[in-house]
């Protein structure tokens, strides 16, 4: 986590991006009369989407998140939550179809456990990721099969005792520039590299099949709350980041 991130705020009335990129936190337990408020706002096709999943916990967290999604993207356009449409782009990150006169607001989606991230900004691209922090999961064999080189010996060059929130801060860093980049897995994770030590700021250090790259991207590190990793990554470095918390 990153001790430097914005403290999370209940935003303003009125709402805007221009040359600012805000990070929205949710939680996706909430009471059931919440639940049927989001569901009403889902379309179809997301409705049968939600009936998919296996267990209904998972069922509920996807119909609030996207409940939440189309009520905070409409909080920017002025519309309803079920005025939105959604379109995916070719390794399948979500994006809002070109409607008359709307901005060209670009958003990325990040959930894990209850918790939630919605990152939204204006005509840049943008990637966001949350991972519950598991002891379990920050494996050292983990790190070797998909971090780089440079990453791996950063971690096992930290006492045993910090590596595991490092172990998670570059893996929300490294999730968060590829949901960005929109190419998905066609992104191999150990060609390009990540900060990941308590204290050093969040930097795309490195991008071996294209040096210039890392020039483009901004790194940003995020506390969404005890448990959690979080990460932003934005396309340019001409912006201000606020942190909004979801209260409804």
């Amino acid at each position: 986590m990153d001790s430097a991130s914005p403290e999370w705020h209940v935003p303003a009335d009125t709402l805007s991006v221009d040359d600012e990129v805000h990070v929205w936190r949710a939680w996706l337990d909430v009471p059931t009369s919440q639940v049927e408020s989001h569901l009403q706002t889902l379309t179809a096709d997301e409705r049968v989407r939600a009936d998919r999943f296996c267990f209904e916990r998972d069922r509920i967290r996807f119909i609030v998140g996207r409940g939440l999604l189309r009520n905070i993207l409409g909080r920017y356009l002025g519309l309803e939550p079920d005025q939105l449409c959604f379109c995916y782009k070719l390794h399948g990150k979500p994006a809002l179809t070109v409607a008359a006169g709307a901005p060209a607001l670009r958003f990325n989606v990040s959930h894990s456990h209850c918790a939630a991230l919605i990152a939204v900004t204006h005509d840049r691209e943008i990637g966001v990721d949350v991972e519950r922090i598991r002891v379990e999961a920050a494996d050292i064999e983990i790190a070797r099969r998909y971090f780089s080189p440079h990453e791996v010996a950063a971690l096992e060059a930290l006492p045993a005792h910090l590596r595991t929130e490092a172990f998670f801060r570059c893996w929300t860093r490294k999730e968060a520039y590829i949901k960005a980049r929109g190419g998905g897995l066609s992104i191999p994770l150990d060609q390009f590299d990540v900060s990941l030590a308590s204290g050093e700021p969040a930097v795309l250090l490195q991008t071996r099949a294209n040096p210039q790259e890392a020039g483009r991207w901004s790194l940003r590190g995020l506390n969404p709350g005890p448990g959690y990793a979080a990460a932003l990554a934005v396309e340019g470095r001409a912006w201000q980041l606020k942190c909004w918390q979801w209260s409804k």
